[in-house]
């Protein structure tokens, strides 16, 4: 039932917001050159390794550096990258992901290799289900850029702190997910959004 109805909405989410696609391709492109999309490298199912796609939001080659965005104002994220992340808006084309089987629309969200190298045995139970767009640690950390930006070490202080209460989130959805949980995390999700806008 999980995987039919990511396929249904999925399908329908890019059908209905390919109109809000192509502005928001229009507007990565006129900003800054470089690809409309950011295709990274993440841990997807049973420790495999798949290309999320988002709409790029920091100008080509920054990613060179640290893999931790920091704040609102990082100089490497560009002007229409900034509201794209601001709104969430550089999250849609995971919806791609979704339709064609690496994500789902709720799960934990995925990782790059570096950090998932860190998780215990333990943690890489996390692994067990399909990452998705939306979780409950995505809504408690909603804003874990601007809890780094404090930091004085940002990628040491999200390896030993934020991403371990994070994984303990993960864990918790990995033991009692359901479709009926995962409609009830949509909607909490839409409505976090919305109402901080």
């Amino acid at each position: 039932m999980k995987r039919a109805f990511d396929i249904l909405a999925s399908g329908i989410g890019l059908l209905g917001l390919s109109p809000i696609f192509l502005l928001i391709a229009i507007g990565v492109k006129v900003d800054s050159s470089g690809p409309v999309f950011y295709r990274q490298v993440r841990v997807g199912r049973h420790n495999r390794d798949f290309r999320i796609f988002k709409f790029r939001t920091m100008r080509v080659g920054a990613d060179k550096g640290s893999l931790v965005t920091i704040g609102g104002r990082d100089p490497r994220v560009t002007r229409a990258g900034y509201w794209l992340r601001k709104l969430k808006l550089d999250e849609l084309p995971q919806l791609i992901n979704v339709f064609i089987g690496d994500m789902s629309l709720v799960g934990p969200r995925p990782e790059v290799r570096h950090f998932v190298d860190y998780w215990t045995a333990e943690q890489i139970h996390v692994l067990d289900v399909r990452p998705g767009i939306t979780d409950p640690a995505s809504i408690k950390y909603r804003n874990e850029n601007e809890l780094m930006a404090q930091a004085d070490d940002p990628e040491k202080y999200y390896i030993e702190v934020i991403m371990q209460e994070k994984i303990k989130l993960y864990m918790e959805y990995v033991e009692k997910h359901s479709v009926w949980y995962d409609i009830g995390l949509i909607f909490k999700t839409f409505w976090v959004i919305v109402s901080e806008r």
